[in-house]
Protein backbone atom coordinates (compact mmCIF):
# COMPACT_ATOMS: atom_id res chain seq x y z
CA UNK A 1 0.00 0.00 0.00
CA UNK A 2 1.27 3.45 -0.82
CA UNK A 3 -0.10 6.76 0.32
CA UNK A 4 1.11 10.29 0.08
CA UNK A 5 3.39 11.42 2.88
CA UNK A 6 3.83 15.11 2.41
CA UNK A 7 5.03 15.08 -1.21
CA UNK A 8 6.31 11.48 -1.16
CA UNK A 9 4.96 7.99 -0.45
CA UNK A 10 5.28 5.39 2.26
CA UNK A 11 5.34 1.90 0.80
CA UNK A 12 5.93 -0.32 3.83
CA UNK A 13 2.20 -0.65 4.51
CA UNK A 14 0.18 -0.15 7.64
CA UNK A 15 1.53 -0.94 11.09
CA UNK A 16 -0.55 -2.92 13.56
CA UNK A 17 -0.70 -1.00 16.84
CA UNK A 18 -1.78 -4.18 18.67
CA UNK A 19 1.03 -6.37 17.27
CA UNK A 20 3.50 -7.82 19.82
CA UNK A 21 7.19 -6.98 19.79
CA UNK A 22 8.67 -3.52 19.39
CA UNK A 23 6.46 -0.57 20.22
CA UNK A 24 4.51 1.17 17.49
CA UNK A 25 6.66 4.28 17.96
CA UNK A 26 9.82 2.17 17.59
CA UNK A 27 8.56 0.51 14.43
CA UNK A 28 7.40 3.85 13.05
CA UNK A 29 10.86 5.22 13.79
CA UNK A 30 12.54 2.35 11.92
CA UNK A 31 10.33 2.85 8.85
CA UNK A 32 11.02 6.58 8.71
CA UNK A 33 14.74 6.15 9.44
CA UNK A 34 15.05 3.77 6.50
CA UNK A 35 13.11 6.15 4.26
CA UNK A 36 15.44 9.02 5.18
CA UNK A 37 18.69 7.05 4.88
CA UNK A 38 17.69 5.70 1.46
CA UNK A 39 16.40 9.06 0.19
CA UNK A 40 12.86 7.89 -0.41
CA UNK A 41 12.16 10.78 1.93
CA UNK A 42 14.44 13.46 0.56
CA UNK A 43 16.19 16.41 2.25
CA UNK A 44 13.94 19.46 2.63
CA UNK A 45 10.82 17.31 2.22
CA UNK A 46 7.84 18.40 4.28
CA UNK A 47 6.44 15.86 6.73
CA UNK A 48 2.75 15.74 7.62
CA UNK A 49 1.96 13.94 10.88
CA UNK A 50 -1.60 13.43 9.72
CA UNK A 51 -0.66 11.99 6.32
CA UNK A 52 2.02 9.82 7.89
CA UNK A 53 -0.29 8.41 10.56
CA UNK A 54 -2.88 7.62 7.89
CA UNK A 55 -0.30 5.98 5.61
CA UNK A 56 1.00 3.76 8.41
CA UNK A 57 -2.37 3.16 10.03
CA UNK A 58 -1.30 4.43 13.44
CA UNK A 59 -2.30 7.31 15.66
CA UNK A 60 -0.40 10.58 15.56
CA UNK A 61 1.23 9.96 18.96
CA UNK A 62 3.77 7.31 17.81
CA UNK A 63 4.43 9.39 14.69
CA UNK A 64 5.16 12.43 16.83
CA UNK A 65 7.44 10.36 19.09
CA UNK A 66 9.32 8.95 16.10
CA UNK A 67 9.80 12.41 14.62
CA UNK A 68 11.10 13.73 17.93
CA UNK A 69 13.60 10.88 18.10
CA UNK A 70 14.73 11.52 14.52
CA UNK A 71 15.06 15.21 15.32
CA UNK A 72 17.35 14.30 18.21
CA UNK A 73 19.56 12.51 15.71
CA UNK A 74 19.63 15.52 13.40
CA UNK A 75 17.64 13.81 10.64
CA UNK A 76 14.46 15.84 11.06
CA UNK A 77 14.11 19.58 11.60
CA UNK A 78 11.06 20.49 13.68
CA UNK A 79 9.62 23.99 13.53
CA UNK A 80 7.33 24.84 16.49
CA UNK A 81 3.73 25.50 15.48
CA UNK A 82 4.58 24.77 11.86
CA UNK A 83 5.72 21.17 11.45
CA UNK A 84 8.62 19.00 10.40
CA UNK A 85 11.00 18.66 7.48
CA UNK A 86 13.63 16.11 6.50
CA UNK A 87 16.95 17.71 7.41
CA UNK A 88 19.26 18.70 4.57
CA UNK A 89 22.71 17.17 4.31
CA UNK A 90 25.14 19.07 6.50
CA UNK A 91 28.90 18.71 6.16
CA UNK A 92 29.34 19.28 9.91
CA UNK A 93 27.13 16.25 10.59
CA UNK A 94 29.20 14.10 8.24
CA UNK A 95 32.49 15.22 9.78
CA UNK A 96 31.29 14.49 13.31
CA UNK A 97 29.83 11.14 12.28
CA UNK A 98 33.02 10.08 10.52
CA UNK A 99 35.20 11.29 13.41
CA UNK A 100 33.24 9.26 15.96
CA UNK A 101 33.23 6.16 13.80
CA UNK A 102 36.95 6.37 13.10
CA UNK A 103 37.78 6.89 16.77
CA UNK A 104 35.81 3.79 17.73
CA UNK A 105 36.78 1.47 14.89
CA UNK A 106 40.50 2.25 14.85
CA UNK A 107 40.56 1.41 18.54
CA UNK A 108 38.64 -1.79 17.88
CA UNK A 109 40.93 -3.04 15.12
CA UNK A 110 43.92 -2.53 17.42
CA UNK A 111 42.19 -4.62 20.09
CA UNK A 112 41.31 -7.22 17.46
CA UNK A 113 44.98 -7.61 16.51
CA UNK A 114 45.85 -8.23 20.16
CA UNK A 115 42.83 -10.46 20.82
CA UNK A 116 43.26 -14.17 21.58
CA UNK A 117 40.30 -14.64 19.21
CA UNK A 118 42.20 -13.17 16.26
CA UNK A 119 42.27 -16.47 14.36
CA UNK A 120 38.50 -16.86 14.71
CA UNK A 121 37.97 -13.30 13.49
CA UNK A 122 40.23 -13.87 10.49
CA UNK A 123 38.18 -16.89 9.45
CA UNK A 124 34.95 -14.91 9.71
CA UNK A 125 36.34 -11.90 7.83
CA UNK A 126 37.77 -14.03 5.04
CA UNK A 127 34.36 -15.63 4.66
CA UNK A 128 32.81 -12.17 4.42
CA UNK A 129 35.38 -11.17 1.80
CA UNK A 130 34.36 -14.17 -0.30
CA UNK A 131 30.73 -13.11 -0.02
CA UNK A 132 31.63 -9.56 -1.06
CA UNK A 133 33.58 -10.83 -4.06
CA UNK A 134 30.47 -12.69 -5.20
CA UNK A 135 28.21 -9.66 -4.73
CA UNK A 136 30.71 -7.45 -6.56
CA UNK A 137 30.90 -9.90 -9.47
CA UNK A 138 27.12 -9.80 -9.95
CA UNK A 139 26.87 -6.05 -9.20
CA UNK A 140 24.57 -6.61 -6.22
CA UNK A 141 25.33 -3.34 -4.45
CA UNK A 142 22.56 -3.64 -1.86
CA UNK A 143 23.77 -6.95 -0.45
CA UNK A 144 27.39 -5.86 -0.79
CA UNK A 145 26.54 -2.82 1.35
CA UNK A 146 24.94 -5.10 3.96
CA UNK A 147 28.01 -7.36 3.97
CA UNK A 148 30.20 -4.29 4.42
CA UNK A 149 28.32 -3.54 7.63
CA UNK A 150 28.71 -7.12 8.84
CA UNK A 151 32.46 -6.95 8.15
CA UNK A 152 32.81 -4.09 10.62
CA UNK A 153 30.37 -5.61 13.07
CA UNK A 154 32.44 -8.81 13.25
CA UNK A 155 35.52 -6.78 14.17
CA UNK A 156 33.64 -5.02 16.96
CA UNK A 157 32.32 -8.29 18.32
CA UNK A 158 35.66 -10.12 18.27
CA UNK A 159 37.47 -7.14 19.78
CA UNK A 160 35.63 -7.78 23.03
CA UNK A 161 32.81 -5.24 22.75
CA UNK A 162 29.88 -6.93 20.97
CA UNK A 163 27.45 -4.35 22.37
CA UNK A 164 29.45 -1.43 21.01
CA UNK A 165 28.05 -1.91 17.50
CA UNK A 166 24.86 -0.15 18.62
CA UNK A 167 26.98 2.89 19.50
CA UNK A 168 28.82 2.73 16.18
CA UNK A 169 25.54 2.38 14.29
CA UNK A 170 24.22 5.52 15.98
CA UNK A 171 27.48 7.39 15.37
CA UNK A 172 27.58 6.54 11.66
CA UNK A 173 24.00 7.46 10.71
CA UNK A 174 24.96 10.67 8.93
CA UNK A 175 27.93 8.95 7.32
CA UNK A 176 25.56 6.25 6.04
CA UNK A 177 23.28 8.91 4.62
CA UNK A 178 26.06 10.53 2.63
CA UNK A 179 27.43 7.17 1.60
CA UNK A 180 24.10 6.04 0.15
CA UNK A 181 24.46 8.76 -2.48
CA UNK A 182 28.03 7.78 -3.32
CA UNK A 183 27.73 3.99 -3.36
CA UNK A 184 28.05 2.37 -5.83
CA UNK A 185 27.60 5.20 -8.30
CA UNK A 186 30.69 7.11 -7.22
CA UNK A 187 32.45 4.62 -4.96
CA UNK A 188 33.11 1.25 -6.57
CA UNK A 189 32.71 -2.08 -4.81
CA UNK A 190 36.17 -3.08 -5.99
CA UNK A 191 37.75 -0.16 -4.09
CA UNK A 192 35.89 -1.04 -0.90
CA UNK A 193 36.77 -4.71 -1.29
CA UNK A 194 40.45 -3.86 -1.76
CA UNK A 195 40.41 -1.78 1.42
CA UNK A 196 38.79 -4.63 3.33
CA UNK A 197 41.48 -7.00 2.10
CA UNK A 198 44.21 -4.68 3.38
CA UNK A 199 42.55 -4.63 6.81
CA UNK A 200 42.42 -8.44 6.84
CA UNK A 201 46.03 -8.75 5.63
CA UNK A 202 47.29 -6.49 8.42
CA UNK A 203 45.21 -8.40 10.94
CA UNK A 204 46.64 -11.71 9.72
CA UNK A 205 50.19 -10.35 10.06
CA UNK A 206 49.36 -9.07 13.55
CA UNK A 207 50.52 -5.63 12.44
CA UNK A 208 48.53 -3.23 14.60
CA UNK A 209 49.97 -0.10 12.96
CA UNK A 210 49.14 -1.30 9.44
CA UNK A 211 45.67 -2.42 10.56
CA UNK A 212 44.93 0.98 12.08
CA UNK A 213 46.15 2.82 8.98
CA UNK A 214 44.12 0.55 6.70
CA UNK A 215 41.01 1.21 8.78
CA UNK A 216 41.60 4.98 8.75
CA UNK A 217 42.02 4.98 4.98
CA UNK A 218 38.85 2.96 4.57
CA UNK A 219 36.75 5.18 6.84
CA UNK A 220 38.03 8.39 5.24
CA UNK A 221 37.08 7.23 1.74
CA UNK A 222 33.81 9.20 1.94
CA UNK A 223 35.72 12.49 1.81
CA UNK A 224 37.34 11.52 -1.50
CA UNK A 225 33.97 11.48 -3.25
CA UNK A 226 32.23 14.19 -1.23
CA UNK A 227 32.85 16.98 -3.75
CA UNK A 228 31.33 14.92 -6.55
CA UNK A 229 28.30 14.14 -4.38
CA UNK A 230 27.83 17.85 -3.72
CA UNK A 231 28.06 18.62 -7.43
CA UNK A 232 25.54 15.94 -8.37
CA UNK A 233 23.03 16.60 -5.59
CA UNK A 234 23.40 20.28 -4.61
CA UNK A 235 19.70 20.57 -3.74
CA UNK A 236 20.11 17.98 -0.95
CA UNK A 237 22.60 20.12 0.95
CA UNK A 238 22.04 22.93 3.37
CA UNK A 239 22.56 26.18 1.49
CA UNK A 240 24.69 28.64 3.46
CA UNK A 241 22.93 27.68 6.66
CA UNK A 242 19.51 28.46 5.25
CA UNK A 243 16.52 26.34 6.14
CA UNK A 244 15.48 25.13 2.71
CA UNK A 245 14.43 26.15 -0.77
CA UNK A 246 10.96 25.31 0.52
CA UNK A 247 9.59 27.72 3.05
CA UNK A 248 9.34 26.29 6.56
CA UNK A 249 6.33 28.50 7.04
CA UNK A 250 4.38 26.40 4.57
CA UNK A 251 4.68 23.20 6.59
CA UNK A 252 1.41 21.71 7.73
CA UNK A 253 1.08 19.24 10.60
Amino acid sequence: MARLLGTRTITEGRLDETAPGASVAARTFEVLLDQILTFRLKPHELISEKAMSEALGVSRTPVREALARLAGLGLIDIYPQRGSMVAPLRIADLEKSQFLREALEVGLIKRAVESPRRADLLAVLKGELAVQETFASIADDRRFFQSDGLFHQHIASHAGFPGIWADISAAKLHMDRFRFLSFPRLDSMSVVLGQHRRIVDALEQADAFAAEEAMRTHLRRIFEVLEIVQERYPYYFEANGSVSPLSAGSIQA
